[in-house]
């Protein structure tokens, strides 16, 4: 959630340093700061607010002399946003500055311990203790000391470490929380985030748990906690810089949304040859598919919803009991999963903390892992048995769209690859399934085309206090994601309900001019949806309908409808969710809201 960065080189450190602490804004913060050598100690510079303050106050970083530094944008865990409280951290005796991401869980008792000890503390936050501890063990042996310190802690760290002794190098630690290390020429970096050096550099390591990498302008040397040399493969990431740029949008999550067409094909075509769905990178066999007694789906936010969703199209297409748990939860319910259990553990960073700690339980009962991630080399791609990557690129906006698609892309694929496996959809379906989905990026084109209706219909609602969405189905478990995509960047009340759920309580809610969203988009439900309908507009409703095109009669239910193109039923939700989508931007927009950077919310949840 927060972000790291760090440089090391011949060039001035604290430009470096906000440059990539700027492409990570996307992540959520509350606070920024830079810590740089200057020759003789260590100066840290740190402000609440936006990084423009922090900006403004060492002149764009030119006011900051020195080539090695580290800098952190922060995001409230412990201890209030505030000056005092943004990182970096400095130790008491100014020897050792410290960036962190991650939660130590057992600070309060190591902070008791120094206290009793004559350290002095200038903060509330878990990460100080880092800093000071790193000063209490400190022997002369930077490497021995940050071991010594390791096994002291309990939780999940990303760090970026300086000591005043040794100012020609960075170390850089890891546990649960990603890190990753740019190389350069004569110049190396450190980031949580492959944006933040996209434009320095295309060529990195990642760091794995309790790997300690020192990091010098012209080296850098990876140990373990019994300090052996790791080698480590150099990858190199082939993203086109402009995909994490705006490129002449308002916003990132305009352009996201405009790029999930892209985003769909890019997913979907590697995966189709000669007609058949093919992954090469599942080595789940056949025999091995056929042995399942139950799926399990495991994932938190958005991801939870592409879940709810496979559900209904795993169960309905391949007649297997499925279950979908948000990660949390699974964890802590002592689930019933065993070698015949298939887990598929959904998350876009691969680094979600609930998620990644519910894949362990499932693999600790002998589960079988099948992940959808879109960063390579991720803490849960590494830890699953088979990982399908969805090659949806950088997402920077923090509310999700191109992910959920492209997520919602490999469900598909997944379920003719798996029908075919078990003989269940025979050749006649199989060919109308893949003819389909190849369709769907030219449907959502089409939906796209006509964005400025939903634009119209929020500027007419954009001033609701109250907005509920229902639908029955997969339509309700859209319904799930149009609600938390409006209640997150537009920061209105918003639920989501199973349409059939009104009556038992809910509508008691509905009054005058109450707006609620109805998905009919499926032809066997379409009628009992417009029952609801007629339910919540006897009692004041507002209501927008979205219907597939071949149901005008909608109009007649409601005071505006949106459609869509038609496709297979289990296909639905890739287009449906895109007026949803438009609809929670614009109402954010309107508002004047924050789209990219919603209040309190962060892109990747690297802590519970």
């Amino acid at each position: 959630m927060c972000g790291i960065v760090g440089y090391i080189g011949y060039e001035q450190a604290a430009p470096n340093l906000l440059s990539g602490l700027e492409k990570l804004e996307y992540r959520g913060y509350d606070s920024a700061g830079v810590c740089v050598y200057d020759g003789e100690k260590l100066n840290v510079f740190k402000a609440k607010g936006k990084l423009k303050i922090l900006s403004d106050m060492i002149d764009g970083g030119k006011a900051v002399k020195g080539t090695v530094g580290i800098g952190h944008t922060r995001w409230a865990t412990h201890g209030e946003p505030s000056d005092a409280n943004s990182h970096p951290h400095l130790s008491d005796s100014g020897k050792f500055a410290v960036v962190h991401n991650g939660i130590i869980e057992n600070y309060i008792k190591l902070k008791d311990h120094l206290i009793r000890r004559g350290v002095k503390f200038y903060s509330e936050t878990d990460t100080e203790v880092i800093a000071q501890l790193l000063d209490y063990y400190y022997t002369g042996d930077i490497i021995d000391t940050v071991i010594k310190v390791l096994s002291k802690v309990n939780g999940s760290y990303a760090l970026g470490i300086i000591c005043l002794d040794n100012p020609d190098q960075i170390i850089a630690v890891r546990k649960e929380s990603p890190l990753i290390i740019g190389l350069g020429k004569n110049e190396n970096y450190i980031a949580s985030d492959i944006p933040a050096i996209l434009e320095k550099t295309r060529d990195i390591y990642r760091l794995d748990a309790d790997e300690i990498a020192i990091i010098t302008s012209s080296d850098v040397k990876i140990i373990n906690t019994d300090k052996d040399e790791v080698k480590k493969e150099v990858q190199h990431i082939n993203w086109d810089i402009s995909a994490a740029e705006k490129g002449g949008y308002e916003t990132f999550m305009f352009k996201e949304i405009m790029e999930q067409p892209k985003a769909f094909r890019d997913t979907i075509n590697p995966r189709i040859k000669d007609n058949r769905i093919v992954f090469d990178e599942i080595n789940l066999t056949p025999e091995q598919f056929k042995s399942f007694k139950k799926i399990c789906i495991v994932a938190c936010g958005s991801a939870y919803h592409v879940g709810v969703v496979a559900k209904y199209v795993f169960e309905q297409t391949l007649r297997i009991p499925v279950e979908v748990d948000v990660a949390s939860e699974f964890r802590y319910r002592n689930p019933i999963v065993d070698d015949k259990t298939l887990v598929i553990v959904i998350s876009q960073s691969g680094e979600t903390a609930d998620t990644l700690a519910a894949l362990r339980e499932a693999k600790s009962y002998g589960a079988y892992i099948l992940s959808i991630v879109n960063v390579v080399g991720s803490a849960i791609a590494n830890e699953s048995d088979d990982v399908v990557y969805t090659w949806a690129g950088p997402e920077i906006a923090v509310a999700t769209t191109k992910a959920y698609s492209t997520q919602l892309a490999v469900v598909y694929l997944l379920t003719i690859y798996f029908g075919d496996i078990l003989g269940i959809i025979s050749e006649t379906d199989y060919k109308k399934y893949l003819s389909e989905l190849r369709l769907i990026p030219d449907k959502i084109e089409q939906i796209l085309k006509n964005k400025e209706d939903i634009q119209y219909f929020a500027s007419q609602q954009f001033d609701n206090r109250d907005i509920f969405f229902i639908g029955r189905n997969l339509d309700y478990a859209l319904s799930l994601e149009g609600s938390l995509k409006l209640k997150e960047i537009s920061y209105i009340h918003s639920e989501a309900y199973a349409a059939g759920e009104l009556k038992h309580g809910t509508i008691s809610l509905i009054e005058d001019g109450t707006l609620v969203v109805a998905l009919a988009t499926h032809e066997n439900l379409f009628e009992k949806t417009m029952s609801n309908v007629v339910e919540v507009k006897s009692r004041g409703a507002v209501v927008l309908g979205l219907t597939c095109e071949n149901h005008p009669e909608i109009e007649k239910s409601v005071d505006f409808a949106f459609y869509i193109p038609k496709t297979c039923d289990i296909m639905l939700p890739s287009l449906a969710v895109i007026p949803l989508q438009l609809f929670a931007y614009y109402v954010a927009s309107l508002k004047g809201c924050d789209i990219d950077k919603p209040r309190n919310l962060a892109k990747s949840v690297t802590v519970e």
